[in-house]
């Protein structure tokens, strides 16, 4: 297996690297205590440089925020090139919420296999929706690597890049719009009478059953909703309260509001 750098040991970059244990893994963070905390847990080598790296990885992940790409990369663009004229080029791996695969490439350089990928926080638990497009310098071989060094993390999707801003406004942020509607859930449970951790309960799991039968009955959100919704039920009441409010409409807007900040980040 390639040798796997990270540059960054935040949450997502430190998910992804727990999803490619036992591979040998390098981690490199501006704040040292953080990548030797990561390090120790996963198992891997604290490098002292972000130049070393790209020196000794197959694989470079850049687990970095959008705002410090820019000086990132051009820190380690010299060792990248070295690299690539050497035959050797490792391939980069951005998570980097709007930078397209140009943009890296524009200060790493035109040759340099870039794939861009959009992760979601749930793959700290292994329930990730990991996005995936690849610059053509990235062979087919490296893309399997990827994909395989990421399954642990979730469900990877080869997309085209074009819709990776897209992708971010609806699963990248995604799982805190979620997080919002099942607190609500259980403030409403509360309001009706329950105890905060039986509603807390209650409004978890009725989110992730109602997601599993999306996805394992492969029927439609409306026709699953229709099939709890009987004529002058509690159901039809709730619904009609929710469109009162503009739900549907909102969460759309939500969407929409990230797949923007998205963009403009790029």
């Amino acid at each position: 297996m390639s040798i796997i750098s990270c540059i960054g040991s935040g949450n997502m970059g430190f998910a992804l690297m727990s999803a490619a244990k036992g591979a040998d893994i390098y981690i490199t963070d501006a704040d040292g205590e953080k990548a030797k905390s990561a390090a120790a847990s996963l198992g891997a080598k604290v490098l002292s440089s972000n130049i070393e790296a790209v020196e000794k990885g197959d694989i470079v992940f850049l687990a970095v925020k959008p705002q410090v790409l820019q000086q990132v990369l051009a820190e380690i663009a010299p060792a990248a090139n070295k690299k690539l004229a050497s035959g050797n080029a490792p391939v980069f791996v951005s998570m980097a919420a709007g930078w397209s695969i140009a943009k890296i490439q524009g200060i790493l350089g035109a040759k340099i296999p870039v794939a861009r990928i959009m992760p979601n926080t749930p793959a700290l638990i292994g329930k990730g929706m990991i996005a995936m497009s690849a610059s053509p310098e990235v062979s087919a071989k490296s893309v399997s690597e990827i994909e395989k060094i990421l399954g642990g993390a979730g469900i990877i999707d080869k997309v085209e890049e074009r819709f990776m801003d897209a992708v971010t406004g609806l699963s990248g942020s995604g799982p805190a719009f979620v997080y919002l509607f099942i607190e609500a859930l259980a403030d409403g449970g509360v309001s009706a009478g329950l105890p905060r951790d039986k509603a807390l309960r209650y409004a978890a799991q009725t989110a992730l059953g109602a997601a599993a039968m999306v996805q394992e009955t492969g029927k439609h959100p409306g026709e699953l909703k229709d099939m709890v919704t009987s004529p002058g039920g509690t159901t039809i009441a709730g619904i009609a309260a929710l469109e009162d409010g503009a739900f549907r409409s909102t969460v759309i807007k939500a969407v929409e509001a990230a797949w923007k900040r998205s963009i403009e980040l790029g």
